[in-house]
């Protein structure tokens, strides 16, 4: 079977890196040929691909140009977007037809692009959910009045790839049911979460732990420094609070990092800044508490970082308001749900973690149980292939 992938926002392609897509590719690719079609434009650091990040191997990967773009939220973006769905149409046009596209949405424009050609061709298009546009985007710009014309045309888009589905899949339920609400085609809806590969955590977690000096406590933060996350609300709290040792470590970086500083000046807080993926998983498997915070009228559901802190077995604090996530902190037991932007009741049940170090280990193998069960992608991941290989094997 020919299956390509499309997925703009890849990264490097490390064999340690947690890139769902990557790791679905090489587990199709066991019996298939598989090919990636990324952009030449690597989001998360904002610059051009270099010829180590396009491995040879049993993952055939492709990169179409794109021009890239200063800041995740710009005019820039649009055209770049644009650009790079121009090409990839250019390239699905002179390439043999696959049996199947796995189409990662975002971005907008190039699955557009992929979903028309497919229904022309008669190639199976899966979509895969893993944000929400425009309502992420209106988000970051909500002007009453004016944001519901600006990005109109963007739920078109969305729209229109969602109507061509032959079938959804989804890093939450929330986000596989906005696609099928407006599917035509009768397309069965299949949630996985980004989940991580243990396999891969514990083994960086040992060979890459931090050096953690006695009489320290951790509280650890990883994720982007940017307006969805409630960073803070963090810093409110942890004013209210007073224990002997405790350290904010924040993991990532942002638009909003040098602000975030700022804000934390006086506060026990580290920031590493953006650190391989290998670094992040020892120092998260040292800290004792983790913490999830999250504006309130984000549409994220369940995201990478949850994954990643299940999967070191830590309590976490959780701000997040979507109820998908809340339930699974509520059902694993495994940390507090708190009110959002509440720093009283952020402290409130810090100080609870805090002075309970049974407590801690309790909501932390809870947590590792989470792990396993919900997002070890060596389980999970499966059930992307079955939806793939689905037409194949009724045939």
């Amino acid at each position: 079977m020919d299956i390509l992938i499309l997925a703009q926002y890849c990264g490097s392609f490390a064999p340690a890196e947690n890139d769902r897509f990557f790791d679905l590719a090489r587990l199709l690719a066991k019996e298939h040929e598989v090919e990636i079609v990324t952009s030449s434009f690597r989001h998360e650091v904002k610059r051009q691909r270099n010829r180590e990040e396009m491995p040879e191997g049993d993952v055939k990967i492709t990169a179409p140009f794109e021009p890239g773009y200063p800041r995740n939220v710009c005019l820039g973006r649009f055209k770049s977007d644009y650009v790079w769905g121009r090409n990839v149409l250019r390239y699905l046009k002179q390439r043999k037809k696959p049996d199947v596209v796995y189409c990662a949405v975002p971005s907008l424009a190039g699955p557009l692009k992929a979903a028309k050609f497919c229904e022309r061709n008669g190639i199976r298009f899966i979509v895969d959910v893993q944000d929400l546009w425009p309502e992420a985007f209106r988000m970051a710009l909500d002007i009453p009045g004016i944001s519901g014309l600006l990005f109109a045309p963007f739920k078109h888009m969305a729209d229109g790839i969602y109507r061509r589905a032959d079938a959804v899949c989804g890093v939450s339920e929330d986000y596989c049911a906005r696609a099928l609400r407006v599917n035509r085609k009768g397309a069965q809806g299949t949630a996985v979460y980004l989940g991580t590969a243990l396999e891969v955590f514990d083994r960086s977690a040992e060979q890459f732990a931090a050096e953690k000096p006695e009489g320290e406590t951790w509280l650890g933060y990883v994720g982007t420094l940017g307006t969805s996350y409630d960073l803070p609300v963090v810093f409110e709290a942890l004013r209210k609070v007073e224990y002997p040792g405790l350290k904010f470590i924040v993991m990532g970086d942002g638009p909003l990092a040098d602000d975030f500083k700022k804000q934390a000046e006086g506060l026990p807080a580290v920031f590493t800044g953006r650190i391989p993926y290998e670094q992040m998983c020892g120092i998260l498997k040292q800290c004792d508490i983790v913490v999830n915070p999250i504006i309130g009228s984000s549409a994220a559901t369940i995201i990478n970082k949850h994954g990643d802190y299940a999967a070191a077995g830590k309590p976490v604090l959780n701000t997040q308001a979507g109820q998908e996530y809340r339930g699974l902190v509520e059902e694993y037991r495994m940390g507090f749900n708190c009110r959002n932007h509440d720093a009283g009741d952020l402290a409130e049940k810090l100080e609870i973690l805090l002075k309970d170090p049974g407590l801690r280990q309790e909501m932390g193998r809870n947590a590792r149980r989470c792990a396993e069960e919900k997002f070890d992608r060596a389980k999970s991941y499966g059930r992307l292939q079955e939806v793939i290989l689905q037409k194949d094997r009724e045939q």
